[in-house]
């Protein structure tokens, strides 16, 4: 996995953080209405699941995902990574939204490669 500064970290770890708690609210949301959760409780496995593995990456932490709860979440962080790319080139560089998009892109490739380094040991 590639070296990343103490600010990245930070940074990509909010992002998954600000990521998780919209797919909560989403998955809350949904459920109250009766609509399809599936594609929103994916995503949102899997973003805890990429927020896991680079906090055990980063700072030791433990997880307690399985092999193929990472693997399946790598799928879906791989999936979902041309939506963002995506939206990123739809908006207005300076943006808040631009920036926002930035961190979630350098967040998700972060945690693939956290992902891929993981399962390489």
């Amino acid at each position: 996995m590639e070296e990343v500064s103490a600010a990245d970290q930070l940074e990509s770890i909010k992002s998954w953080q600000s990521t998780i708690k919209k797919l909560e609210n989403a998955f809350a949301q949904m459920t109250q209405k009766g609509t399809n959760i599936s594609l929103v409780k994916k995503r949102l496995n899997a973003s805890h699941i990429g927020l896991a593995v680079l906090e055990n990456v980063w700072n030791q932490q433990p997880h307690q995902y399985s092999h193929e709860d990472i693997a399946e979440a790598r799928k879906v962080l791989i999936e979902i990574t041309p939506s963002v790319e995506h939206s990123y080139a739809k908006s207005k560089a300076g943006s808040p939204q631009h920036t926002l998009l930035e961190r979630r892109l350098q967040a998700l490739k972060l945690a693939v490669q956290a992902i891929d380094a993981l399962s390489a040991k």
